[in-house]
């Protein structure tokens, strides 16, 4: 049994134009000790998907259909202090921007301890020791005297530092990562990936890693899940992801990234996706990557949706025109 199964999630905005179908039949699970990657431009439903599995979608925003079954519950039919019990505990978040997510009128060890004291019922002695403990888990120097500063007082690595800490204080069976290296620069970057990647060995921790940056799944994740306009597109190891990509939006977003050969980057230019996601009010028929998609005149893509279906073994896609079964030059947009 997976640790963590979500089937058909349907998540929807209300607003003055229309309903928004933010999420829309999103499936997938994560097993015990892996790292699963979600990516995808803005807007393309990968945060929305993680708060609505972990209960933090407000009005106008509902979840309409689907089940996130963590070890045996189903997260979605959970209410009040038995989903609180959950979040923090057993499921640990990790918010986009650290300053924002952290109280800037509570020193870090208040923040911390805040946690342990909640969850696991701690004295305000033991739980000051075990946030020492934690921030020199996640590498702080001077952590017994850094635990009485306040936020500001951290750069913004050390913030997300302090923000994981708290996440695992409770030694979670699942954490989640939502854009944890957005705004950091590439060395930060590179620790803080390090560090998520040296707590879920240590901890035995399931993490959903939520970014737009292919290189950093790249780097982390055992499976990709990759998200266009409210859908998943493409699922599969990262390993066949990156080696046959089959879905074009992956194609796409693997061809945007720089790729130095030999003395630069390949050809001198950068290539960009046409076009612009659509409307998720009155989303098309048909292909949702159809208006953008080089290969969308060949058929009736832009009037039949397609299935995600199995392509090969362990590999997922949602697509009229993978790949591996082209056999047409491509038209229309491109």
């Amino acid at each position: 049994m997976p640790l963590l199964a979500v089937n058909n999630l349907h998540t929807f905005f209300k607003t003055r134009e229309g309903e928004v179908r933010a999420v829309d039949g999103v499936s997938f699970t994560i097993d015990r000790g892996t790292m699963l990657g979600i990516v995808g431009e803005s807007g393309c439903g990968k945060s929305v998907t993680m708060l609505s599995i972990m209960g933090l979608i407000e009005l106008p925003g509902r979840v309409v259909d689907g089940s996130a079954v963590f070890q045996g519950r189903d997260l979605l039919k959970l209410k009040g202090a038995t989903l609180e019990d959950i979040r923090g505990h057993e499921i640990g978040m990790i918010f986009q921007d650290p300053m924002t997510s952290l109280n800037p009128t509570l020193t870090i060890g208040t923040q911390i301890t805040e946690t342990l004291r909640r969850h696991l019922g701690m004295s305000k002695q033991q739980a000051r020791k075990r946030a020492i403990e934690l921030l020199q888990e996640v590498h702080i120097p001077n952590a017994s005297s850094r635990l009485d500063d306040y936020p500001h007082r951290y750069s913004g690595g050390m913030r997300q530092r302090v923000m994981i800490a708290i996440a695992i204080s409770c030694n979670p069976k699942l954490l989640i990562a939502d854009e944890p290296t957005t705004a950091l620069d590439v060395t930060v970057q590179a620790g803080v990936l390090d560090l998520l990647h040296e707590l879920r060995s240590e901890h035995e921790m399931a993490v959903i890693i939520i970014t737009h940056d292919m290189g950093v799944v790249a780097e982390t994740a055992n499976d990709i899940l990759v998200m266009y306009a409210g859908q998943v597109v493409e699922h599969a190891s990262a390993y066949d992801l990156f080696d046959r990509p089959e879905h074009p939006y992956t194609e796409a977003l693997l061809e945007a990234l720089p790729q130095v050969e030999g003395e630069g980057i390949r050809d001198g230019r950068l290539r960009s996706i046409p076009g612009r996601p659509p409307d998720l009010i009155d989303p098309p028929k048909g292909c949702r990557f159809a208006p953008r998609c080089a290969y969308a005149g060949l058929d009736d893509c832009a009037v039949v949706q397609p299935e995600l279906r199995e392509i090969r073994p362990g590999h997922w896609v949602r697509s009229r025109h993978p790949a591996s079964e082209r056999v047409a030059q491509p038209v229309g947009v491109g």
